[in-house]
């Protein structure tokens, strides 16, 4: 190829793509807009999956690497009412079918993967044009121009490149996850730390709830989860921390302090995840030279799958183009036939969970679930 495989986004998808791309001896380029890899928070704990992130990882001759960052007794899961009260336990079996690893960690072993250069950082896409016979050329903020014959968006939710394919464009689903922290919580907030136990936790009840994982040094990564309007969130000011604050813990009013200490006493400020998908059955017609992967194809609710669908995707669309290197539309055509049916399902999957965690079940659909359910099907729907 004269131009390498361009990908925007330098998330764990566009990552694994270009990593098992390598393998293959395949170039490939990404455009991230971030400055760094260092520029801001990569989120919390991750469940890597068996059937498809862990694969990916393997396709990507990185199994020892990701071993070596897993987070011991990471598997285990409790269930709480608003009291406190434990309605569901499972520990963890040490069987390491779902290892737990902060997303960080697993971002950094990809980048090291990579050769020098593979990610040119602080590149905003601005601007495609369709050149023609499948080539592109992309625009960046800083006033560059790339010409690429086969374009990746890998973007996430608010894609640049989704426009290219399709009219479609995220939607809320009427329910956001605000996001916190407390550190050092066995010496300051030890009835807190006794609550959560040594891994997640969940206490749920019917439009609201509170979801915590355990990450490593001593720290409790929390989503408290409402479902509210759009309009209801836009009316606080979360640059006011003090306020927002006590408007969030007031919808938890009654509930047990160990649990409702993870808004009140959270060492940083909250920051309000609305929650985005895609029509469940997103997919668009061959454009000839480009494609999507990650959030960027199939945004869904969060159900412990995105992370893994991303690098699955990276890891089925590299190996499509190993297998066609000059026939690039035989192989875009290969990863979408197998991209479209999966994606709906895992987001079909993703509503009825958001439904057990939130709906008018909660959280006694969810432990019905769980008890019913096969051990390899509880372990890949886990929030968030």
């Amino acid at each position: 190829m004269e131009h390498p495989i361009t990908i925007i986004g330098a998330g764990l998808g566009g990552l694994t793509l270009a990593r098992v791309l390598h393998v293959y001896g395949i170039p490939a380029t990404i455009y991230e807009a971030d400055p760094s890899a260092q520029a801001r928070p990569q989120g919390g704990q991750l469940d890597i999956h068996e059937h498809n992130g862990q694969r990916a990882l393997e396709a990507a001759g990185l199994t020892d690497e990701f071993r070596a960052i897993i987070r011991e007794g990471g598997e285990a899961l409790r269930m709480l009412d608003q009291h406190g009260t434990v309605l569901y336990e499972e520990f963890d079996d040490g069987t390491g079918t779902r290892p737990e690893v902060l997303r960080g960690d697993l971002r950094r072993i990809l980048l090291a993967s990579l050769p020098a250069g593979t990610v040119q950082w602080g590149k905003k896409l601005t601007g495609v044009v369709a050149l023609g016979a499948g080539r592109h050329e992309l625009t960046f903020a800083d006033g560059s121009r790339v010409p690429t014959e086969l374009l990746v968006g890998a973007d996430g939710a608010w894609s640049k490149v989704r426009p290219l394919l399709s009219d479609a464009q995220p939607m809320y689903v009427g329910a956001t996850f605000i996001e916190t922290y407390l550190c050092n919580v066995d010496e300051r907030h030890p009835a807190t730390a006794e609550a959560v136990g040594s891994s997640a936790m969940s206490a749920l009840t019917p439009g609201k709830g509170i979801v915590v994982h355990r990450e490593a040094g001593n720290v409790l990564h929390t989503y408290v989860e409402l479902t509210r309007p759009a309009e209801w969130i836009a009316s606080i000011d979360f640059t006011d921390v003090t306020a927002a604050t006590r408007t969030i813990a007031a919808e938890f009013d009654g509930w047990a302090p160990a649990l409702t200490a993870l808004i009140t006493d959270a060492d940083t400020p909250p920051v309000p995840r609305m929650i985005y998908t895609l029509p469940k059955s997103h997919r668009w017609d061959r454009v000839p030279g480009v494609t999507l992967l990650g959030d960027a194809a199939h945004l869904m609710p969060p159900s412990g799958e995105g992370a893994n669908l991303a690098m699955f995707d990276g890891f089925e669309l590299g190996k499509a183009i190993a297998a066609h290197p000059d026939n690039l539309e035989a192989a875009l055509t290969a990863y979408e036939e197998a991209l479209f049916p999966r994606s709906e399902s895992e987001a079909a999957d993703a509503y009825v969970l958001l439904d057990l965690c939130l709906g008018d079940r909660a959280p006694f659909g969810l432990i019905d679930f769980f008890n019913g359910a096969p051990k390899e099907e509880r372990e890949s729907h886990r929030q968030p």
